[in-house]
C-alpha cells in the first residue's frame, strides 16, 4: 500500500493536490488529526486489496492537535509502517497574494498580528516537518495542471498514467453518447447487419469483426483514427485532463461501433494507457 501524508503551508495548494491525487487513483482523507493517522493506516491495511493508494492531509487547521504530528511520525516509524511525506510549499509573497485574492482567513491570524506574520509563523512551525519530507513541491509558479503532472510523474512514474480513457460503443437510434468528449460516427463503414449470418452476432464475435475490418475504407478509417488519438491523447495529458471518453457510434450499436471501440481499447492498452471499454447498446434490440 502506498501511504502518503500530505502537509504544507496554508495556501500552498493542498486542496488541489488532493484533487489531483484522487484523479490518479488515491483514496484521500482531508484534515485528519495526526493522532488518528496510525489507526486510519491500520484500517487501510485491512482493506489494502481495494485501497492500494491512500493519501491523508494534516496541517495547521488542526490547531493544537497538529503539534503531535512529529510524535505520530515517530510512532509510525517505530511500528515499521511505511509512508512518504509530501510537503507543499510556496514563497511568502505568493501565499499572501493567494489569501488576498481568495479573501480567506489564515488559520493562524488570531495568533499573529496580521497575514504576513501568520505566514511567517506557520513556516517556522512547519520547518521540522519540511526537513523530514520525502518530497517537497514549491507551487509558487505551478498551475493546477502542472501540479497534477508533477504528482502523476512522482507517484505513477508517467504522466500518461493519470489519464483514464473510456471507450464506448453506442447506437445512434438509442440516443447520443452525451458523456463523450469525442464522438466518431462509423455509419460510413460497410454494415454486417445486411449479411444474414452476421445480423444476430455482434462486433465481439470474430466473423463480424473480420467482416468490418476487411474493407479498404475501414482500414483507412482505423489508421486515421488511431493516428489522430495517438496525437491528441498526450496533449490531453499535458493539460492535466483526468478522464477522456471516446464514443464510437453506428446505427444500432451492435456491429460496426462495437468492432471499432473494441479495437481502439486494445490499441490503447497496448500503448500502456489506463483504458476501459463499454458497449452501451449491445443488448438492445
Amino acid at each position: 500500500m502506498d501511504f502518503i501524508i500530505v502537509t504544507g503551508l496554508s495556501g500552498a495548494g493542498k486542496s488541489r493536490a488532493v484533487h489531483a491525487l484522487e484523479d490518479i487513483g488515491f483514496y484521500c482523507m482531508d484534515n485528519i488529526p495526526p493522532k488518528l493517522i496510525p489507526a486510519f493506516y491500520d484500517l487501510c491495511m485491512q482493506a489494502k486489496d481495494t485501497l492500494s493508494r491512500v493519501a491523508v492531509v494534516t496541517d495547521i487547521r488542526g490547531g493544537g492537535m497538529f503539534s503531535s504530528l512529529l510524535d505520530t511520525l515517530e510512532e509510525l516509524r517505530i511500528a515499521e509502517k511505511t509512508y512518504k511525506i509530501l510537503f507543499l510549499d510556496a514563497s511568502n509573497t505568493v501565499l499572501i497574494n493567494r489569501f488576498k485574492e481568495t479573501r480567506r482567513r489564515h488559520p493562524l491570524c488570531e495568533a499573529s498580528t496580521g497575514l504576513e506574520q501568520a505566514v511567517k509563523l506557520e513556516r517556522e512551525i512547519l520547518r521540522p516537518v519540511r526537513e523530514l519530507a520525502d518530497y517537497v513541491i514549491d507551487t509558487s509558479l505551478l498551475s493546477p495542471a502542472q501540479l497534477k503532472e508533477r504528482l502523476s510523474t512522482l507517484f505513477l512514474g508517467d504522466v500518461t498514467s493519470a489519464l483514464q480513457i473510456h471507450c464506448m460503443s453506442f447506437g445512434f437510434k438509442f440516443g447520443m453518447a452525451t458523456e463523450a468528449d469525442l464522438v466518431f460516427d462509423v455509419r460510413c463503414l460497410p454494415n454486417p447487419y445486411y449479411i444474414d449470418e452476421l445480423r444476430h452476432q455482434t462486433g465481439l464475435d470474430a466473423p463480424v469483426r473480420d467482416y468490418v475490418l476487411k474493407w479498404g475504407q475501414t482500414k483507412g478509417f482505423v489508421t486515421r483514427l488511431l493516428d489522430l488519438l495517438d496525437y491528441m491523447i498526450p496533449l490531453y495529458c499535458d493539460e492535466g485532463k483526468s478522464q477522456l471518453v471516446v464514443a464510437i457510434g453506428c446505427t444500432g450499436g451492435h456491429h460496426r461501433s462495437v468492432t471499432i471501440a473494441q479495437l481502439l481499447y486494445e490499441h490503447l492498452i497496448e500503448k500502456g494507457y489506463r483504458a476501459s471499454v463499454n458497449h452501451r447498446d449491445i443488448q438492445k434490440n
